[in-house]
């Protein structure tokens, strides 16, 4: 990471910081000193192993990791000082379909990027396959991170 905090390091990859307006439900609550997240849709829409190809479901799970650290820094007011502990990654595909887990990866490779793969952004993970997500989304993930 070159000594870059996760805060600067996701700032200088262009993700956006915006002020949320609470909603329904509360996109990222926290507990204790974990902060856990709601189920973050892609902006893409679709069916892997339908009409979309694992690439395109790769950069739905990203924009799902951006999504959620948004949410994160709007209760934390920071990346900084946190570890990531579990993401749940949920494919709307075909029954044919079985590599959710490379779509995920879509999430796992900006954490991994921003937190650092050996360290605070070395996480688990579940990658599921969903006959349906909300909205028609092609990927909806949650994530669980640990303020240190």
């Amino acid at each position: 990471m070159g000594g870059m905090s996760p805060q600067a390091k996701a700032e200088s990859l262009g993700i956006k910081f915006e002020k949320q307006t609470p909603g329904y439900l509360n996109l990222c609550i926290r507990s204790g000193n974990q902060l856990l997240t709601s189920g973050h849709v892609s902006d893409l829409k679709g069916k892997l192993g339908q009409d979309l190809k694992v690439e395109d479901g790769y950069k739905a799970a990203r924009n799902c990791a951006e999504k959620i650290l948004n949410s994160v820094w709007n209760v934390h007011g920071t990346l900084d000082g946190l570890k990531v502990i579990k993401v749940l990654g949920c494919v709307n595909s075909t029954l044919e379909f079985s590599d959710q887990h490379l779509v995920i990866n879509g999430c796992s490779d900006l954490l991994h990027e921003i937190f650092g793969k050996e360290s605070d952004g070395y996480h688990a993970r579940s990658a599921l396959g969903f006959a349906q997500l909300p909205t028609g989304a092609a990927v909806e993930v949650e994530a669980i991170f640990e303020i240190k």
